[in-house]
């Protein structure tokens, strides 16, 4: 499953342009050495014209790393999950009784 990243941008932030905020995002992303960028795709996906425009897309993986790096209020409930998440596999890890 892929999702657009705009559309994820633009719920999570108040920006007004949400397509010049992933830009300047995944600018900033390129200059800090993170991959996410380089394995983002561009599939065509109906927009709200009805017609089928190029988009920059994630899978879910993709997409929970590129939440962590939106500085929003919004984002924050989905990087603490994320963390829990986290924590709660790293425990099982460490102790297998704990996922029965």
């Amino acid at each position: 499953m892929v999702f657009s990243i705009v559309d994820v941008v633009d719920v999570l932030t108040d920006s007004p342009n949400p397509r010049k905020y992933w830009s300047v995002l995944k600018t900033r992303l390129k200059k800090e050495g993170s991959e996410l960028t380089t394995y983002c795709s561009q599939l065509k996906m109906v927009a709200s014209d009805g017609k089928k425009y190029l988009t920059d897309v994630a899978t879910t993986d993709q997409l929970f790393r590129l939440i962590q790096s939106i500085p929003s209020p919004k984002a924050e409930p989905f990087k603490l999950w994320i963390a829990q998440v986290a924590k709660e596999r790293l425990d099982q890890m460490q102790d297998p009784e704990l996922s029965i």
